[in-house]
């Protein structure tokens, strides 16, 4: 046996040559059961300006497996400077967010093992290389651990359905889909998923429902909606592998010859005995019931989704919301009973599957100070006007400003001219009338594209055929047109707008539920089409739920623009988190949403109110998703105390750093807003002074100021003059842009250094690459050097 030096080896070589010998001869099959460098999350998206990256995902060193999709272990490897216990902290957070019992950590030496199962004896201890567990004994302590006898074991054990396109699902879908088939296996009869609008809820209960179906356990099955669009998109999509032995029940009519059926509730249920066609099946024909978006009254003890529930009571109850519903006479815990799992919105945005969001909140001056008719005055068709108060209570239901609709009309097209007129745009407004008057309005902001093609704004509303027939246009990423579709209700839930880009609130919002429901119209991220975060236009007031105690992801920023300031927030807005929410749907619209307040009372529309913006301030929303009250400084001064203590610690930091770029990133990840302060405080100077100045009190140089005093010294006077040249200008391109520039290869691919030569040419002029590497860091050193 050849002997190594474990300290010369980096941690890949610590993995090749110990950890993954020492797993293998505990007779784990490294192909089917042990995966390395699992990457199970896509990395936070961080909103610049209008520039985007991403964190860092999260990767495990290995996953141990069972069985494909049933992980049972996580294992962290460290080089041989750490100590044997040195990944621990790390496999436990993975661990936790994987659902799986056990951890290792290895430096080479040995294992320190955790087991969160309780069914060994001491929680952690160290064992040697050779004495790594078994597939057999983890398998043992796994099912102890979920209380699995022989029979539950055959269906958690079942296989996925296995995509010919190498789909997988994602972490907390496996966790989701393994859970609920635990608790069925366990018997429990009514089972409550909680997943964040875009988090592919109806994917999950596919591969729920396959594999209770596979293994014999469940053999026909009811998916519940209350959306045809939901129906149909399940149908084709995600329900597709079960070819013919899946129907959708329509027009009333039933066929027992199949195994799954999809239905709209409203399909099976009526106000008349007759009319309620579920009867025609036995109480005991499903052996499972699908319940989608169950938070919208599915457990109200009227409502017909409960009575459906009621009269399939042998069956198992499987209910699947964004938002459960929890009041006086709603309740989907107490039917469904506690969540067996729930992925909020804020994880997913911190996970990088959910796109986060910029806020602008417009106010506008008679939302805030209410308007009241003259004495006798009568509105446009002659009506006379009810001597009161009119507040935004009563804005667009029971009064209709006309010059109101026209100005939030120009607000959302000033923002789409000065940043994307194609950006698909959904502005939910309260009703069915206010919604056409919004499309006229928008019409008229936009002659040339309106001209160009009458489709670029629709209304979609259930009571308009043509409208929603461009819904499926609307939502297809492919489809240009329409781009702005204005709606009231239709279009909060069950509409997969991948490519939304913007989210119009002009509708006054009280439900939470409602309210998450909106926002995640906006929270899924298509990268081919550029969509990695979205903006919120706010008239109503509706955000101020974000303060709310219920709601779980907090926003970019919140800009309120000032007067006649562009609603496009700066580009130095900076990063942070987003969302998702629903309301009661009877059919295929809200009842009475078209109607004013008190059933047949008048609705007045006055056209010669005047209305207009009102200044407010920039406001911002901490990484705890609760309004930072304090100034942004002060906010600054806490984000950076949490990860320096003092000045000198953070000067070490910067200092060390083989690249300034990875401690940016690092403050930005832990919520400093740097791009944000930037217009605070001046976009003259960079992170470093920032940080320096706000956090510690030092007086800021700006970027000029550095270059200058690099300048003055005599750092270029050992280089060849066409160095000095190089040199020279990367000190303009940090004067300019900053440092994260200067450190940067691709730098050299611009003007001014194409006129010098090329990367190679001007590589060669130091020496070689390393040389080159090193006159940056040097170039860093002196620019970051205290004044003399």
């Amino acid at each position: 046996m050849i002997l190594m030096d474990k300290k010369s080896l980096t941690e890949q070589g610590i993995r090749t040559n110990f950890i993954t010998p020492a797993i293998k001869a505990a007779g784990w099959d490294l192909l089917r059961q042990v995966r390395e460098e699992v990457t199970f999350t896509k990395g936070r998206v961080i909103v610049r300006g209008k520039l985007v990256s991403r964190g860092e995902p999260k990767r495990a060193d290995y996953i141990l497996y069972h069985k494909p999709n049933l992980p049972l272990a996580v294992v962290e490897a460290k080089d041989n400077h750490h100590s044997v216990g040195a990944g621990m902290q790390q496999a436990l957070g993975y661990a936790e967010l994987l659902d799986v019992p056990f951890a290792f950590s290895s430096n080479g030496d040995a294992f320190l093992f955790h087991d969160r199962s309780g069914t060994g004896g001491a929680v952690e201890q160290e064992i040697r290389l050779e004495d790594f567990p078994p597939p057999e004994e983890l398998w043992r302590r796994y099912r102890a651990w979920k209380g699995l006898n022989g029979d539950e074991e055959r269906i958690v054990t079942q296989e996925y359905h296995a995509d010919a396109a190498g789909k997988e699902p994602r972490y907390y879908q496996r966790v989701a889909i393994n859970r609920a088939l635990e608790a069925v296996a366990r018997g429990q009869d009514r089972v409550l998923l909680v997943m964040a609008t875009g988090t592919g809820k109806t994917y999950t209960a596919f591969q729920i429902i396959w594999r209770l179906w596979k293994a014999g356990i469940k053999k026909r099955i009811l998916f519940l909606a209350d959306r045809n669009i939901l129906i149909d998109q399940t149908k084709t999509n995600d329900f597709r592998p079960f070819g013919a032995a899946m129907t959708k029940i329509t027009q009333r009519t039933i066929d027992k010859s199949y195994e799954i059926y999809l239905s709209l509730y409203q399909a099976v249920t009526g106000t008349e005995d007759a009319q309620n066609i579920y009867r025609q099946f036995s109480p005991d024909f499903f052996d499972l019931v699908v319940v989608d978006e169950c938070h919208r009254g599915s457990a109200a003890e009227d409502s017909a989704w409960r009575e459906i529930l009621d009269y399939f009571t042998s069956a198992t109850h499987l209910g699947l919301t964004a938002t459960p519903k929890e009041t006086r006479e709603v309740s989907n815990i107490e039917y469904f009973r506690k969540p067996i799992y729930t992925y909020s919105l804020r994880q997913g945005i911190e996970d990088g599957f959910l796109a986060p969001y910029k806020v602008v909140r417009i106010d506008l001056d008679r939302d805030l100070a209410g308007w009241r008719p003259e004495q006798g005055q009568r509105d446009n068709y002659g009506e006379a006007i009810e001597d009161r108060i009119y507040n935004q209570r009563d804005f667009d239901r029971s009064l209709v400003l006309e010059q109101r609709t026209r100005l939030v009309a120009r607000k959302l097209s000033e923002f789409l001219k000065a940043t994307d007129r194609y950006a698909k745009t959904i502005v939910f407004c309260e009703n069915i009338d206010h919604a056409e008057r919004m499309r006229q309005a928008l019409v008229n902001e936009n002659p040339d594209l309106a001209s160009e093609n009458r489709k670029y704004v629709m209304r979609i509303t259930g009571d308009d055929a043509e409208g929603k027939m461009e819904l499926d246009n609307f939502i297809l990423p492919e489809s240009r047109y329409p781009v702005i579709a204005t709606t009231s209700e239709l279009m909060t839930t069950g509409v997969d707008a991948q490519t939304c880009k913007v989210i119009v609130l002009d509708q006054r919002i009280q439900s939470m539920t409602k309210f998450k429901q909106i926002i995640g119209r906006g929270t899924r991220i298509h990268e081919d089409y550029d969509k990695f975060y979205f903006t919120i236009l706010d008239f109503k007031k509706a955000t101020e739920l974000f303060a709310d105690s219920q709601f779980d992801g907090d926003p970019v920023v919140i800009y309120e623009p000032q007067g006649d300031d562009s609603p496009v927030p700066p580009d130095e807005e900076a990063p942070d988190e987003g969302a998702g929410g629903g309301g009661d749907l009877v059919g295929g619209e809200w009842p009475g949403e078209d109607e004013a307040p008190g059933g047949g009372r008048k609705r007045y529309v006055v056209g010669n109110v005047s209305v207009s913006v009102v200044a407010e301030r920039v406001q911002y929303y901490g990484s705890d998703g609760r309004l930072i009250t304090e100034s942004l400084k002060d906010y600054t001064r806490k984000k950076v105390a949490e990860e320096y203590a003092s000045l000198d610690e953070f000067l070490r930091s910067w200092t060390t750093a083989e690249r300034k770029e990875a401690v940016i990133r690092e403050l930005e990840e832990r919520g400093v807003l740097l791009h944000a302060l930037a217009e605070d405080v001046g976009r003259e100077f960079d992170a470093f002074d920032l940080v320096c100045h706000v956090a510690f009190g030092q007086p800021p140089l700006t970027r000029k100021e550095r270059a200058e005093q690099v300048r003055k010294r005599d750092y270029f006077a050992r280089f060849g003059e066409e160095a000095r040249a190089v040199l020279d200008a990367l000190l303009d391109k940090y004067a300019d842009e900053g440092v994260e520039t200067l450190e940067r290869m691709d730098v050299l691919r611009v003007q001014p250094f194409t006129e010098l030569g090329t990367p190679t040419e001007i590589i060669r002029h130091f020496g070689g690459k390393q040389k080159y590497l090193a006159a940056v860091r040097e170039l860093e050193r002196h620019l970051y050097e205290p004044a003399a």
